[in-house]
């Protein structure tokens, strides 16, 4: 049988690709203060200038232009190996889907940038296509024939699948996130500040069901008490270190 490792992932692998991060010292919102209003959903719903605002700020983000880093393809190293069961993020950017790993394994806890939806119909779009088209449609909107209104256009309100603020998390994400990291042999916390809930609780949970806990961010957390393990390096050399250390353990084991 091998090793099941479930990871959470936060900022902090993302800004080892280079995103810069949101809530950080250098933070995007810690900067500018202001611009945590592109996720305010009251504003989103209620005002044309503050969706055309929201996109244009969404589509000009580093979160929408980056790749992944090494850190984010070591977790696909991992997953191909047969030792990864969860791979639950606090990141919206996308980049474990772009790295490779499965949709399956991948709980975005606060939503994700790469797909969007009709909030009236609930309509699913690729995010790629609506970003190609916003010069001409800055105010996305539902194109859905609708059969029972005479093929009119359903003409919803789009969003990104963010979890903007005032918004409840995806459906069934924490009740996954829990059930997986409880039954794993392993949780590894990747560049994680821990601050923020409910995602920062899969970490006593797991601790609680009595699974070893690592946690690797650059600074501490209030957890790191409960870790067994404590790695305080750059996560783009220290997790495919990592990673190739516990493949080969498992391949010897």
């Amino acid at each position: 049988m091998s090793k099941k490792i479930a990871v959470l992932t936060g900022a902090g692998i993302s800004t080892s690709a280079g995103i810069p991060d949101f809530r950080g010292p250098d933070g995007v919102w810690t900067k500018h203060p202001e611009q945590t209003s592109v996720y305010d959903i009251d504003l989103f719903l209620n005002n044309k200038e503050d969706r055309e605002y929201s996109w244009r700020w969404q589509k000009e983000s580093p979160v929408w232009n980056a790749q992944p880093g090494a850190a984010h393809k070591a977790l696909v190293k991992l997953e191909k190996a047969g030792l990864l069961t969860l791979l639950a993020t606090q990141n919206f950017d996308a980049l474990h889907e772009k790295a490779g790993n499965s949709p399956d394994l991948i709980v975005n806890l606060h939503g994700t940038i790469g797909t969007s939806h009709c909030m009236k119909c609930h309509q699913q779009y690729d995010t790629a296509d609506i970003m190609a088209r916003l010069d001409e449609e800055p105010d996305p909107h539902c194109h859905r024939k609708l059969k029972y209104r005479g093929d009119m256009p359903c003409n919803g309100i789009i969003k990104t699948d963010v979890v903007y603020f005032g918004e409840a998390l995806p459906d069934g994400a924490m009740e996954k996130s829990y059930d997986r990291a409880t039954k794993a042999d392993e949780l590894w916390v990747i560049g994680s500040t821990l601050e923020v809930y409910p995602a920062a609780s899969i970490v006593p949970v797991a601790a609680q069901a009595g699974v070893p806990i690592t946690i690797m961010n650059m600074g501490s957390t209030q957890y790191d008490r409960l870790a067994t393990r404590l790695i305080h390096e750059d996560i783009a050399v220290a997790l495919p270190k990592l990673v190739d250390e516990t493949i080969a353990a498992e391949a010897e084991g």
